[in-house]
């Protein structure tokens, strides 16, 4: 790792000076309260990322008409002075650890999901063009119950969409200006006035949304328009001196005639004759399919939008903000690089909100990634507040905290996967002795193995055992947890964190040597207790190859795994996996990018429904683009030989030509173990998969609580 000397050294927005150039990205969290109000959940979020060590804090979509033009059931309101207090806690608490905070002004327009939902019209430049979207195909039954959609909305009888005229469009200039001033009031240390993302100022910049005939539509000029009137205004009520910069997008994707670099550029140009301070590159993409979301606005691309950036930083002399999925490194070369002048990150500080002060004190590789699974963004798609599945803390730092021990015990944690590596983190960080027992040779458990299928789940494993490694914890590897060793080790409480039974379904073939089960396919591939299955279910040369790459020490690498996983893995070219929920579903993802012909077979109507929606966007699209077959409402009947039969929906028997069949179901919690342990008369705690299926999210967020209650 280099050093951030960049990325750490102060920088400036107008007047406002700032201790660092990491700014902590607006985005909606869902943490007011219910009438937009700032509560204590919502101000502790944002002073644990003052406390963290960010120079610049935005608070995103300040509701500038409140109720009117909001996106969201738990939005920021910015339209009364009666919110003022709650915004001033915030800015209090901000302030206290060494921040500076600004808030962004924003009107929804076209997507004003709360006005759609409760009955007011929607303001718009012109009429929109009508959406056909794929993104509701791929949602649960109970997600779409809680799933509003502008698209969705305007089929309603009754909705009402209001074309601004000139009054209205008075009116709306008056809300922003009136919007910052209370922000100024409030003390915030800036303003950012939202002209992305499809919402008001945007829709009036857009050639594909903006078909007036007046002189707000046509020309570039006059799709400029709007934006130099609110910037003109909002500059006059708070002065000259107070920081105001906008957020743009650089490009409008997947639409005809919207925003382009060239136009971008202008923009960035007008903004700045007009008094903005500073710009924040974004981009949108047309959301006729899901799957775009992830092209932008939240890029799954690393460093996707800087190379826009830079050239908007070369059309302006004002200070340019970069966003993306930018990591640290690639984040302060860009500075020093001169494509960017601040690095916005949000995402990276909801997993971990220290991020920057473990760059001050040169301990990057102390940073919780962010595994960009979405399950932070999805939840807004169904009106909930926003979490982190990496960082249990993240909206509740209000009501959780990782206090001390005053009397140290011995904790013995069961299981080296990620609710043992997290349990016993938080116990041994509390001041606990911790001695963690662990049957395999290795750390990760399933976490390893997920880690194969998708490469953001081994960045996460590598963190958590660097942790782990880190803390006086005593690890003991190849060691199976027995009551007699509990009571050798005089433990005084038990985690058990040993996983989910995944046992084989009741089909009739399934015991043949070609059919899998994903437990035992992950343990033939990192080498868990393998033996057995090796000796039952592969050929001799196929079993000296394993044994091969385990003598090299291919097991205890990842990376190494990858790539002999794509030169040999016990499997034939065509492979049936049954199972379409979150597991079976990326070990589809891992075969048909190692060249494999893939069917999934789900027995219910919804596919990935453990996944987050929008990352469950992405994986069905990328199957799809690979040619996987993906059925639903389908029911095993069989697997032979050569083939698998089943039955549709409408009870009609088909067959499918299969080499190998993997068996992506029936894992359900195992308490066997932590009831055996409970014979020695200590308290157990069973947390994890052993616990409740959970995943991920689930294994971080019971491994945590566990180790900070013992």
């Amino acid at each position: 790792m280099g050093s951030f000397d960049n990325l750490l050294r102060r920088g400036r927005i107008g007047r406002m000076e700032v201790r660092n150039r990491i700014v902590m990205a607006p985005m909606g969290s869902n943490f007011a309260e219910a009438d937009g109000t700032c509560g204590e959940r919502i101000q502790a979020y944002y002073e644990a990322r003052a406390a963290g060590g960010a120079g610049l804090l935005t608070m995103g979509v300040g509701a500038i008409a409140y109720p009117h033009g909001t996106a969201e059931p738990y939005q920021v309101g910015l339209s009364d002075d009666k919110f003022i207090p709650g915004l001033k806690g915030i800015v209090d608490r901000v302030h206290k650890h060494g921040a500076k905070i600004a808030i962004q002004l924003q009107h929804a327009g076209k997507t004003s999901v709360r006005d759609l939902a409760e009955g007011r019209e929607l303001w718009v430049p012109s009429m929109p063009p009508a959406l056909k979207t794929d993104m509701f195909a791929a949602l649960t039954r109970e997600e779409l119950g809680a799933f509003i959609s502008s698209s969705k909305g305007r089929e309603k009888a009754g909705v009402k969409i209001r074309v601004m005229d000139k009054a209205d469009i008075a009116q709306m200039i008056e809300w922003f200006a009136a919007a910052a001033d209370r922000a100024r009031r409030a003390g915030f240390d800036g303003v950012e006035i939202h002209a992305a993302h499809t919402y008001i100022i945007a829709g009036f910049l857009s050639g594909y949304f903006n078909k007036r005939d007046d002189e707000y539509g046509g020309s570039i000029e006059n799709r400029g328009r709007f934006l130099r009137e609110v910037i003109a205004a909002v500059r006059e009520r708070v002065g000259a001196d107070y920081p105001v910069w906008l957020r743009l997008d650089a490009y409008e994707l997947r639409m005809d005639g919207g925003i382009t670099l060239e136009e971008a550029k202008v923009f960035a140009r007008m903004a700045e004759a007009a008094g903005a301070d500073a710009v924040s590159v974004s981009a949108y993409a047309n959301t006729s399919t899901g799957v775009a979301f992830t092209e932008a606005p939240l890029v799954q691309q690393k460093a996707g939008f800087l190379p826009w950036a830079a050239e908007i930083k070369a059309a302006v002399k004002i200070p340019v903000i970069a966003v993306g999925r930018l990591e640290p490194e690639v984040a302060d070369t860009a500075i020093g690089a001169g494509q960017c002048d601040f690095v916005a990150m949000a995402r990276k500080l909801l997993a971990d909100p220290e991020l920057p002060r473990k760059l001050v004190e040169n301990r990057p590789e102390d940073i919780r990634p962010c595994i960009y699974c979405y399950a932070c963004v999805s939840q807004i798609f169904v009106n909930q507040r926003v979490k982190c599945a990496v960082n249990p803390l993240t909206g509740h730092e209000f009501e959780t905290r990782l206090n001390p021990v005053d009397t140290p015990a011995h904790v013995v944690v069961v299981g080296g996967g990620p609710a043992g590596l997290e349990a016993a983190r938080v116990a041994a960080e509390r001041g606990h002795r911790v001695t963690l027992l662990e049957r395999s040779g290795r750390l990760g458990g399933t976490l390893f193995f997920a880690g194969l299928a998708y490469a953001e789940n081994g960045a996460l494993l590598d963190h958590l055992v660097r942790q782990v490694k880190k803390l006086p914890i005593q690890v003991m590897l190849d060691t199976a947890a027995t009551p007699g060793l509990i009571r050798e080790l005089k433990a005084d409480t038990v985690i058990v964190a040993t996983g989910a039974e995944r046992s084989a379904p009741a089909i009739p073939g399934a015991e043949q040597d070609h059919v899998w089960s994903g437990d035992e396919l992950r343990r033939l591939m990192t080498d868990d207790r393998a033996e057995e299955i090796a000796k039952r279910k592969l050929s001799f040369a196929q079993r000296a190859l394993m044994k091969a790459g385990s003598l090299a020490g291919v097991t205890d690498s990842s990376d190494a795994i990858q790539n002999l996983s794509r030169l040999w893995m016990p499997l034939g070219k065509r492979v049936a996996i049954v199972g379409g929920g979150l597991v079976g579903l990326e070990l589809a993802e891992f075969l048909v990018d190692r060249g494999r012909q893939v069917t999934v077979l789900e027995e219910g109507p919804s596919l990935g429904r453990e996944l987050s929606i929008v990352r469950r966007w992405r994986v069905l699209d990328g199957l799809r683009q690979h040619g996987a077959e993906l059925l639903t409402e389908v029911t095993i009947k069989e697997i032979g030989r050569k083939a698998i039969s089943y039955a549709t929906k409408e009870g009609e028997a088909r067959s499918l030509a299969v080499d190998s069949v993997v068996l992506a179901i029936g894992a359900r919690p195992d308490d066997r173990l932590a009831k055996e342990l409970e014979t020695v008369k200590v308290p157990v705690i069973s947390i994890g998969d052993g616990a409740a299926i959970g995943y991920i999210e689930g294994a971080l967020a019971s491994g945590f609580a566990a180790g900070n209650r013992v």
